[in-house]
């Protein structure tokens, strides 16, 4: 299983003195020791990146809503999506940010995906609105069914920046819907929750007291992988930087893809759960 936020599908490299004006409004790569930062569409190097990788569930957030399509295509997997804030006019705007991404940034609008592999399947899709103050956020969820007939709950969030406490309650309304939707079967709850295990325990205490919820074991990590009725191993943990810096053609030198880290886990899942 799979996390990330895509960054609205821009790069991020750790040479802050690559961000100029040059770059952002006439679209010019700039160039580092071992970096570049360009302001062109990457669907090509995240699609590369994702295809790669031996996840079976990916959970990704800031997604350009039109990355969908060619996502799955790339990765062999079935997807589904829930749009989320600035979405009026994406036509245009999502032209726009092909055009000059690092421009046009979150203006483009979002989305949160949900990407899955054979041998898992998408049996049904649901979708809540978890606030729509100060900016919207909604969780995609799917039941997934396997070849064997293993179910699977799975829900994708992206939630509150700069306040802990509303992040807090939508995490506890993701989850209940999450639960009600099972049926009793294992859950995975993951995204961006824009909370840390060192500073919000209490949330997560919450999430595994009611609903069976762990894996929150990085002390300040804000993007999750929570699991309920299934046995973890090994613990969620970030794939190295070289998994996102694929080398740009243009400039000869590595881009580094999104302002997150991809975190992965792997589940081996348990019977139905009961109550």
């Amino acid at each position: 299983m799979l996390s990330w936020n895509l960054f609205h599908g821009r790069d991020r490299p750790p040479d802050p003195s690559l961000y100029t004006r040059r770059s952002k409004w006439g679209r010019r790569p700039e160039r580092g020791a071992l970096h570049a930062q360009v302001n062109r569409s990457l669907l090509p190097e995240f699609s590369a990146a994702l295809a790669r990788d031996p996840w079976g569930v990916a959970l990704l957030q800031e997604v350009p809503p039109r990355w969908l399509a060619p996502l799955c295509a790339a990765t062999g997997a079935a997807g589904a999506s829930a749009l989320t804030a600035r979405f009026f006019g994406m036509g245009l705007r999502g032209w726009l940010a092909d055009f000059n991404p690092d421009l046009v940034g979150a203006w483009e609008g979002g989305s949160n995906q949900l990407l899955v592999r054979p041998p898992w399947r998408i049996e049904e899709v649901s979708r809540l609105t978890l606030t729509r103050e100060p900016q919207r956020r909604r969780m995609v969820g799917v039941l997934a069914r396997d070849a064997h007939g293993a179910s699977l709950a799975i829900g994708n969030v992206h939630l509150s920046v700069h306040d802990r406490a509303a992040a807090a309650l939508e995490a506890e309304l993701a989850a209940a819907r999450l639960d009600r939707w099972s049926g009793g079967a294992p859950m995975l709850l993951g995204g961006d929750f824009n909370l840390r295990p060192e500073s919000s325990p209490e949330i997560f205490d919450l999430l595994e007291r009611r609903f069976g919820l762990t894996g929150a074991e990085v002390p300040s990590a804000i993007d999750h992988l929570l699991v309920s009725g299934a046995d973890r191993s090994p613990t969620a943990s970030p794939l190295p930087n070289g998994w996102r810096e694929p080398v740009d053609a243009g400039t000869g030198l590595r881009l580094r893809l999104s302002d997150h880290e991809p975190v992965v886990a792997e589940f081996a899942l348990r019977a139905r759960r009961v109550g």
